[in-house]
């Protein structure tokens, strides 16, 4: 059984590892924003986004409710939202 606390320790070194990987998250999330808004022809925020990629991994999540990798995903995302709205 892993712990909330371990979850939430690997969660932040996903985060710090895909920094390295795609760059800065608020960027990164700022762009995705950009290219939704242009497909959908509707301004989307980085935040709707956050929210958006958690409905995904909560969908996933319906059909294999011990994936492991969508729970801490949606973890990253919560935290990621949670630096937007703090700005």
């Amino acid at each position: 059984m892993m712990k909330a606390s371990d979850l939430l320790n690997h969660t932040a070194q996903i985060l710090h590892d895909r920094g390295a990987v795609y760059g800065d998250a608020k960027s990164n999330l700022g762009d995705t924003a950009a290219r939704w808004s242009a497909t959908i022809g509707h301004k989307i925020t980085p935040e709707q986004v956050c929210l958006c990629m958690i409905d995904l991994k909560l969908a996933r999540l319906k059909a294999s409710p011990r994936h492991i990798d969508s729970i801490q995903d949606i973890a990253g995302y919560v935290a990621l939202l949670g630096e937007l709205i703090t700005e």
